[in-house]
Parts: structure tokens; C-alpha cells; sequence
């Protein structure tokens, strides 16, 4: 199985080679039919390739096959079937060979759908994009091939029994984490590449957007559920009271989630403006080289990370690859300057299109901010010898104002008019959702809100959602008088009919439950450690917690320390919550923590068991406010996703009425 495997890979990488030049060939002769026709099945052949190597090493990891280093150092037969075939992503090379795989199925689908568009611009950039993608997928299959080999067998004789995978990922987290934020990553490479091509072929014009706009969606709604996933696992898993640590590699996974988003969104100006293309190509270009960039960081060890167990020494390789893309890309771009000017020129700064604009450079803004403070710990050791660390003060105190900015231009934007907008427009359009948000704001402090962060915060949360729910009335209110509808049929049609806008607003609305969520734990967790004999309380918020014992226990190759605690609120009991910690064999110095989270519409009560001897334990508690908002609005975010990439369905052709309608009479609403 290892020597077949490691022939599949092989055979991946010269058909990668051997596709790009064909297709190098095919664009250069004007999209000459033999290249590319040769060139698209070199994409096939090497997705099914990628496929079955895949295939073969989950094949390895279930059947215990451990005359395979990567399964040996990853699995042992105490793990379940699940884990196990997890654990196939669960190490570097395994990893590697996931991010082949899932870029070949993607850029399959990719070359199916521009060969099936028959559009110009799509035989156009055809050729162009099939070289760069296989270019790409050279470089992976060249490390799976020579460098990072997951079928390299194990040296000496086969042992009865693996190493087992870091107990960190022993969780039902690792079958839905690591995948998804892998895929977010390599989902970018899909807009890169077209990007790219439309480059290389110098059709620049607005004719490649309508091809990226479901690719960069897609890729934006993978990596950005990869990050919320991570900050649900990190909450419930690592056990240090919070979602978001600014850990080196959470701050390389949401870069390039950042600058997608500014991407998307700049995108609608050149479509409807005709500016912004070089800003477009260029955040398109630094999106990709950001996902190579948080791939170097994570695969080299260069920075000390909660992620250290995925150190490896591929990170030159990376870094020469990510070097090659960013210095050939930025020529390329360079080269087609002067096609890329403006058509016009911006307006006015009281317009929708000088609201993008401001968007993406608050976006630019955090991104530099987060690039800073990750790195800034290699160059001071670099230049002046210095070993530092960039804490979270750091991030919370720039990136905060920045971010809230982003929350409050989702709800400016939708308000101003393209080109221009009139005093009188801005009165009518601004005045009665914040109104609203003024009027819920002072409910609120009336109720107890009063930190000025949190004022600020939640005020400006509740004028987008103001903006929101003012548009959707709008649009619902004009379907309902047009066509008769309920205001049910009426908002599913606004979804169903025009997703791109409003499933655009639901992704927003989203966003607000997730700032919400995030204000509220910032500003107002409470949180305090203590250390408890049996029979002995201590109070955190509103909650009585009582120790009422601890105990020892194995399952299966683990032994489990748990601490039992009675929980109440005042003088109800709400129940018993069991925090504790694992420490599986061959890992008996590196525990797992499993946290105890009760969890209500408001806030979390949230318990780590910290340490334990005869005479007590010591915890973690504290109250995490809004919590649950994060992941309800991850949901929201979603269904907005959802109907932003659905099809608009096709209009029915119109038919000859038989009769005028009388006086009254409804008639049949069309969009």
C-alpha cells in the first residue's frame, strides 16, 4: 500500500507538470483545442489521483497499518473509528496531501464550470487558469512526492501498536475544525487563479467577475466557519475562559478571511462603478499569499503557537513558494497597470461606492495590525536580539475601534445612494433606525448597561440591525402591495428572488449577533480562581458552586480526574456540572481538558478543573455573558451564505392576459 501510494503521488506530480505546460501552450496558440482539451483532462486525472492516494492512507490509518510512519506517529488502536480516520489530516503530511486533494476536486469543479460557461471570457481565461491551478497543485504534490511523504514507510520492525494521536485533538472538534479551515485556505486559491488568468490573458475588464463571485463567496463562508469553528474548540477544549486567544496561528487563519472580505465587497464597485480593478487584484493576490503565509507559519514552528504539535521543517519550502507568487504576481499586475485604470472616477464621499472604499481600507487597516503584532516578535529578536511576545492587550486595543468602525459601516452603506447623496436623502434614510438604536440603547442602560465600550458597542449593533430590518420591511412591504403576498411569502421571495442583496443583509445580521456576542463576554465576563475542599462553596455572578467531591476514573486508554459540583442561583438548584481532565497512554504528562459550560440565552457559566490534590481541587470559574450570540450567529451567517450563492431562478416567459384586469383587481407582481 505505501509503495502504490507513493507511485500515485508521483504520477500526481508529473501530470501536474505536464497539465500546466500544455495549457501554458494552449493559451499561448490563442486556446489551440488539442492543448487545453489535453490540459483539462490533466486536472481530472490528477483530482482522481489525488483521490485515491487520499483513499489509500484513511484506508491505512482504519486498518492499523503501522509499516507506515504517518499512521504509526498518528493513531494507536485505542482510538475510535471516527479519530482514526481523522487523524488522516491530523499531522503535517496528512495535512498536505488534504490540501492537494481538496484543491484538485475544487479546481476540477472550477475547470468544469468555466468549460461549460461557452462564454468568450471563459475560453478565454480557460487555459491561463488550468496552468496557474496546476502550478499549484506542482508545488503540493512535489513536497507529498520527495519532501513531506505520507506513505514513507517505518524504519525497523512493525510495531503491534501506534504512537496515537496529541491528545489536544482527541475531540469530536478534530472532524470538523481542522478540515474546514484547511478547505477555507485552499478555497482561495479558485478566485487567485482566475484572477490571475484574466491577468495573463489581459481581459481585465468586469467580464471575469460574474466567473469569482460564487468562488470567493464560497471560499470567504469555508474559512471564516474554519475560524468560528476553532474559537467554539478553543472554548470548549483549551480551558482558559475565553474563544479568541490572538494566538499566532488563529491571527494567520483570519487575515486573509479579512482582506477576502474586503475583496467581496469591492467587487460591487467594479461592477457597478467600473473602479477599484487594480484594488481588487490586488486584494485578490494578497488573500492567496496570506493562506500560504498562515500555511508557513503553522508548517515552520517559526513562532511559538498552542499549535506547536504541526511544527515540521517544510517551512523553507513554503516560504520560497509564497516568495515566487507574491514577486510573480505583482510584476504580472504591474504589466497590466494601464489596462486597469478607472473607468470613473469616484463621485462624491457621500456615496455607497466611498463607503466600500472606507470599508476595505478599516479592513486593510486590522490586517496590518494583526500582521504586525504576529511578527513583530521574529524581528526584534532578529534585529536587536530581544525575545518579546505581543499579548492580547495589544490586539483588543487597535483592532476594537477598527472593527466597530466595520460593524458601523454595514449599516451606513446600505443607506447611501450610489454617486451622490443629497441632504435630504441622508435625513430620510439615517433618522429613523437611529432613532431606534438610540431609543433601545437608553432602554438598555436604564437596565444596567453601562459601560461606555459596551454603550457604544451595542448602540452601534443596534443601528445596523435598525438598517436591516428597515430594508427588509421595505422590500417586503413592495412585494406585498405588488403581488397580494403575506409578509412570510413576501420576505422569501426577497431571499429566493434577489439573494445576492439579501442574503447579503442576513449575512450582516449575523455579523451583529457575533459583535454582540464578542461586547458582551469582552466587557462583561466575570471570572475568578479558586480552590475548594468537599463541602465548600464560592460564589461567581449570580452562581453558588459547591464542591462536592472528586473522582477517578479510566475509559478505555485514558484516566479521567473529574471534579463534581452542585450549581445554584440563590436557593434553586440548576444541577450538577463536571469539569475535568484526561491523560491518555502514552501522554500521561500532557492532559486534556474538558470544560463544563451551562448555558442560557444570556450568559454561560463556565468551569475548568485546574488542579486537585487529597484535601481539594482548584477551578476556573467564571460567567461569560452573550456567549452563545458567537455561535447562533455563525448559524445566521450561514442561511445568509446560503441565498447569496443561490441561483436566481430563471424568469418565466410572459403571458398574454385574456382580459384587462378590473378596476382594483390585483395583478400578478414580477422582479
Amino acid at each position: 500500500m505505501a509503495d502504490l501510494g507513493q507511485i500515485i503521488l508521483l504520477a500526481a506530480f508529473l501530470i501536474a507538470l505536464f497539465g500546466a505546460g500544455a495549457a501554458i501552450v494552449g493559451g499561448r496558440r490563442g486556446g489551440a483545442a488539442e492543448f487545453v482539451v489535453s490540459a483539462r483532462h490533466s486536472v481530472f486525472a490528477l483530482a482522481s489521483l489525488l483521490l485515491l492516494a487520499s483513499a489509500l492512507l484513511v484506508t491505512a490509518f482504519l486498518r492499523h497499518d503501522f509499516s507506515i510512519e504517518y499512521v504509526y506517529n498518528h493513531s494507536n488502536r485505542d482510538m475510535s473509528k471516527a479519530l482514526v480516520g481523522a487523524a488522516f489530516y491530523g499531522g503535517m503530511e496528512g495535512s498536505l496531501l488534504y490540501w492537494a486533494t481538496v484543491l484538485g476536486l475544487l479546481g476540477m469543479a472550477a475547470t468544469i464550470a468555466l468549460w461549460r460557461a461557452r462564454s468568450a471570457i471563459a475560453q478565454t481565461l480557460l487555459p491561463h487558469f488550468i496552468a496557474v491551478l496546476l502550478g499549484v497543485e506542482a508545488f503540493f504534490t512535489l513536497l507529498l512526492t520527495f519532501v513531506a511523504r505520507p506513505f514513507a514507510p517505518l524504519a525497523g520492525p512493525v510495531p503491534f501498536d501506534g504512537r496515537g494521536i496529541n491528545p489536544l485533538l482527541r475531540d469530536w472538534g478534530m472532524l470538523i475544525h481542522p478540515p474546514m479551515l484547511l478547505a477555507g485556505y485552499v478555497s482561495w486559491t479558485i478566485p487567485f487563479c482566475l484572477a490571475v488568468a484574466a491577468l495573463l490573458s489581459g481581459r481585465v475588464d468586469n467580464a471575469w467577475l460574474p466567473l469569482v463571485r460564487r468562488w470567493t463567496i464560497w471560499a470567504w463562508a469555508v474559512l471564516g466557519f474554519g475560524n468560528l469553528l476553532g474559537a467554539w474548540w478553543a472554548y470548549h477544549v483549551l480551558g482558559w475562559g475565553g474563544y479568541w486567544g490572538w494566538d499566532p496561528v488563529e491571527n494567520v487563519a483570519i487575515m486573509p478571511w479579512l482582506t477576502g472580505t474586503a475583496f467581496l465587497h469591492s467587487i460591487q464597485i467594479q461592477e457597478r462603478r467600473g473602479t477599484l480593478k487594480v484594488w481588487n487584484m490586488a486584494l485578490v493576490i494578497l488573500t492567496f499569499c496570506l493562506s500560504i503565509f498562515g500555511t508557513f507559519i503553522v508548517r515552520s514552528g517559526v513562532l511559538q503557537s498552542v499549535h506547536s504539535f504541526a511544527e515540521s521543517a517544510i517551512g523553507p519550502y513554503y516560504l520560497a513558494f509564497l516568495t515566487i507568487v507574491t514577486v510573480g504576481s505583482v510584476a504580472l499586475l504591474f504589466l497590466r497597470m494601464p489596462a486597469l485604470r478607472a473607468d470613473r472616477d469616484l463621485d462624491s464621499l457621500l456615496s455607497r461606492e466611498a463607503a466600500f472604499l472606507l470599508n476595505n481600507l478599516l479592513f486593510l487597516a486590522v490586517t496590518f495590525a494583526i500582521f504586525w503584532g504576529t511578527i513583530y516578535p521574529l524581528i526584534a529578536e532578529a534585529t536587536q536580539g530581544l525575545r518579546v511576545s505581543v499579548g492580547p492587550p495589544y490586539f483588543q486595543r487597535v483592532n476594537g475601534p477598527l472593527l466597530l468602525a466595520v460593524v458601523a459601516l454595514m449599516g451606513i452603506g446600505p443607506l447611501l445612494p450610489w454617486r451622490r447623496a443629497s441632504r435630504r436623502q441622508l435625513r430620510r434614510a439615517f433618522l429613523p433606525p437611529l432613532a431606534a438604536a438610540a431609543a433601545l440603547t437608553a432602554a438598555l442602560a436604564v437596565a444596567g448597561l453601562r459601560q461606555p465600550p459596551a454603550v457604544v458597542g451595542v448602540f452601534t449593533c443596534l443601528f445596523v440591525a435598525a438598517t436591516i430590518v428597515a430594508e427588509f420591511y421595505q422590500g417586503a412591504r413592495a412585494r406585498r402591495h405588488g403581488a397580494g403576498e403575506g409578509y412570510g411569502a413576501a420576505l422569501w421571495g426577497l431571499l429566493r428572488r434577489n439573494g445576492r442583496r439579501y442574503g447579503g443583509y442576513v449575512i450582516h445580521l449575523g455579523i451583529v449577533a457575533i459583535a454582540l456576542g464578542v461586547i458582551g463576554s469582552q466587557v462583561y465576563q466575570t471570572e475568578r480562581s479558586v480552590t475548594l475542599a468537599p463541602g465548600q462553596t464560592a460564589q461567581v455572578g449570580r452562581y453558588t458552586v459547591q464542591f462536592d467531591g472528586h473522582r477517578t476514573y479510566t475509559d478505555a486508554d485514558r484516566r479521567v480526574e473529574e471534579g463534581v459540583l452542585t450549581i445554584r442561583d440563590g436557593e434553586r438548584v440548576l444541577g450538577q456540572m463536571l469539569p475535568s481532565r484526561s491523560f491518555y497512554r502514552g501522554f500521561e504528562d500532557q492532559g486534556t481538558t474538558s470544560v463544563a459550560i451551562r448555558t442560557t440565552p444570556l450568559e454561560d457559566l463556565y468551569i475548568v478543573l485546574t488542579g486537585w490534590d487529597a484535601d481539594g481541587a482548584s477551578f476556573l470559574l467564571a460567567v461569560n455573558p452573550l456567549v452563545v450570540w458567537l455561535w447562533i450567529g455563525g448559524v445566521v451567517v450561514l442561511f445568509g451564505t446560503v441565498f447569496a450563492m443561490w441561483p436566481r431562478p430563471v424568469p418565466r416567459p410572459a403571458t398574454v392576459r385574456e382580459r384587462e384586469p378590473a378596476r382594483g383587481e390585483a395583478v400578478a407582481y414580477g422582479d
